[in-house]
C-alpha cells in the first residue's frame, strides 16, 4: 500500500542539453500573438506619478551596498536620502 501520489515521471521533462538551449525560441515567436500577449506583464500608467526619473552618478561602492540589500534597494536609497535632509 503506497502513500501519496506516485513520483514524477522525469522522462517528460528531460534535462536540457546545450543543443536544446541553442534551438530554444521565445514564446512570443512560438505562440499565436493573442496568446503571447497574455504572457507579457506591463505596468500601466500611474494614476498620479509621484516620482521623477533622473540620471545620477554614484560611487561604485555606494551603489553596490544598496544593490546588495536585494529587491527594493532603490526605495531604500530614496529613504536614506530623505533622512539625510539634504
Amino acid at each position: 500500500m503506497s502513500k501519496g501520489p506516485p513520483p514524477p515521471d522525469y522522462d517528460d521533462n528531460p534535462i536540457w542539453t546545450d543543443e536544446m538551449i541553442a534551438e530554444a525560441r521565445p514564446a512570443s515567436e512560438m505562440l499565436p500573438p493573442e496568446v503571447a500577449a497574455l504572457l507579457v506583464r506591463r505596468r500601466g500608467p500611474q494614476a498620479a506619478p509621484t516620482k521623477k526619473t533622473v540620471t545620477l552618478r554614484l560611487d561604485p561602492d555606494v551603489l553596490d551596498k544598496f544593490r546588495a540589500t536585494g529587491p527594493g534597494w532603490q526605495s531604500r536609497m530614496n529613504e536614506a536620502l530623505r533622512q539625510a535632509k539634504v
